[in-house]
């Protein structure tokens, strides 16, 4: 994003671009950069757009090799169309030799690196990766949108807004918007605020499930799963969640275990540091031995239901029953299900 960044700046352009990666609104913001920059505002006539697969690749090489009229650059982008997972020879070529007044950006959300065009668009040109950001800039990021709306909003506060949203840069930016006209009026955004209007992502559900399992609140995890079977989950996507974040946990309590501070287990784990931060705490509340054989349970309940030995909602039941009981139930329990 650097490159690009100076590259608008400084309006010295590639021929070739590809901008990739998971995060669908970084994408679509530099695609609309780049455009912004090229061209002058209003200019159609230079600019040509092809989105989805079966595109006419010859057509688009015509369009290349066509000069632009009064303007510096003819551009053409093209978007999501699949061309970096399968072959296409003719692209490859063409784009080691695009006219110097031609600019190409492909825009995908996957590709292969291994590909042929992924690997001649970068030789040629540049790939920027949109990535999630990490913490510090999404922090910064966070607290600027608010502050160009007219809000403040403390360190503290926007570590809890990511901790509860979803970490899509699209949805953050929904959720933003939210307490924005919450807060009409006012111009501070406080914890309350967040809790009030903001959508608690899935995955919050289930770490607020897993630590009233560490609890031993069995009314309290049941209450939590009916929540998630009433918002349409299945059972399925809850019992992987269930095992991810048990294995999310194990990682955590080894790390800490050895020693390590939450900053160098975000670094070895890749989970952002607020998150891991956030779950600490739980990890702790388990041994190793028990997260591991959490992790192991959950594995097999899946298998059981894929071999349909077990119903899925029974099989989040039952490891909400397991674990979520005393040290003696559980012992009753295991040896029940095993006979």
């Amino acid at each position: 994003m650097r490159i690009l960044n100076e590259h608008i700046k400084n309006h010295t352009f590639k021929n070739v671009y590809l901008i990739y990666g998971p995060e669908d609104y970084l994408r679509r913001q530099y695609r609309d950069k780049m455009r912004n920059a090229i061209l002058p505002e209003g200019d159609t006539m230079n600019y040509n757009y092809y989105e989805g697969k079966g595109i006419d690749v010859n057509s688009v090489i015509a369009m290349a090799e066509t000069l632009p009229f009064f303007a510096d650059y003819r551009l053409i982008i093209l978007e999501n169309t699949g061309f970096f997972a399968a072959a296409c020879d003719p692209l490859v070529e063409y784009v080691k030799q695009v006219p110097e007044n031609t600019i190409m950006i492909f825009v995908e959300e996957n590709v292969d690196k291994r590909n042929k065009l992924f690997k001649a668009v970068t030789a040629a040109g540049y790939a920027a990766n949109m990535t999630s950001p990490d913490q510090e800039t999404l922090i910064k990021w966070v607290a600027g949108m608010l502050k160009n709306d007219g809000r403040k909003i403390t360190r503290n506060d926007v570590l809890l807004f990511l901790s509860i949203i979803d970490m899509d840069m699209e949805n953050i930016r929904q959720e933003l918007e939210k307490l924005v006209c919450y807060t009409m009026g006012r111009d501070v955004v406080t914890a309350d605020d967040i809790r009030a209007v903001c959508s608690i992502h899935t995955e919050n559900k289930i770490f607020d499930m897993i630590d009233a399992i560490a609890a031993k609140n069995q009314k309290g995890a049941m209450t939590l799963y009916n929540d998630l079977l009433t918002l349409k989950e299945p059972p399925m996507r809850i019992l992987f969640l269930i095992a991810r974040q048990f294995n999310l946990l194990l990682q955590i309590r080894e790390l800490a275990g050895q020693g390590f501070p939450s900053k160098i287990i975000s670094e070895r784990t890749g989970i952002r540091e607020f998150i891991v931060r956030k779950n600490l705490g739980l990890a702790k509340r388990f041994t190793t031995a028990e997260l591991m054989e959490a992790v192991e349970f959950c594995t097999q309940m899946e298998e059981d239901v894929k071999t349909g030995k077990m119903q899925d909602q029974i099989a989040v039941e039952l490891v909400i029953y397991k674990y979520a009981r005393s040290s003696e139930n559980n012992v009753a329990q295991t040896a029940e299900y095993r006979r």
